[in-house]
């Protein structure tokens, strides 16, 4: 078995081109996305759109894998590729303002009204998922308290434990809920 971590750039460029391996692509992926991350990052300062854009990056070498002819060094292939995703995000983000700043001008609304249904169902979506992973108690007293509108009192009595402990377990799921949810909210 080959270890991966010893075989140069060049010769898992040649083992990614000519047997398609994807222990070698994984290798590649592995030594430089840190790399490219923080590159990405210094430029954007977004954190979800560099991953984004490394991830563009590598999923072009996988897509392109038998056919890739790289003639420089992988580092610099690679740094030269992230440094065109960003400016290619750049400069879309540059023409979405200026299509929005020109709407406003002329006094067209723009409407992002079926963005804004999209982003609301999706964060439904994972405020469930979320909640269906807290602890079976702690999501019990949680989905009495949020959906069927119980107040403390009320579901200390349905399941007979103390008001303080229904008041500890909303406490821990309010703040399961915005841990894992921090980076949606961080997108808006």
């Amino acid at each position: 078995m080959r270890n991966y971590a010893e075989i140069s750039d060049g010769e898992l460029l040649q083992l990614l081109r000519q047997e398609e391996d994807a222990m070698a692509f994984g290798e590649i992926y592995n030594r430089y996305w840190d790399k490219l991350y923080g590159a990405a990052y210094k430029r954007v300062k977004i954190i979800e759109v560099a991953e984004e854009l490394v991830q563009d990056c590598f999923t072009d070498i996988w897509v392109r894998r038998k056919s890739i002819d790289i003639k420089v060094l992988l580092p610099v292939y690679l740094f030269t590729a992230i440094r065109y995703k960003v400016i290619n995000y750049v400069h879309k983000e540059i023409v979405k303002h200026n299509y929005e700043h020109a709407l406003q001008l002329h006094g067209i609304a723009y409407d992002n009204s079926t963005e804004e249904l999209l982003i609301a169902s999706d964060l439904n979506n994972r405020l469930q998922t979320q909640v269906e992973l807290l602890p079976l108690k702690c999501r019990e007293v949680f989905k009495l308290s949020r959906n069927e509108h119980k107040s403390n009192k009320e579901i200390a009595q349905n399941l007979g434990i103390s008001e303080k402990t229904v008041e500890n377990h909303i406490t821990l799921a309010l703040r399961r809920l915005r841990t894992s949810l921090n980076s949606f909210f961080f997108l808006f």
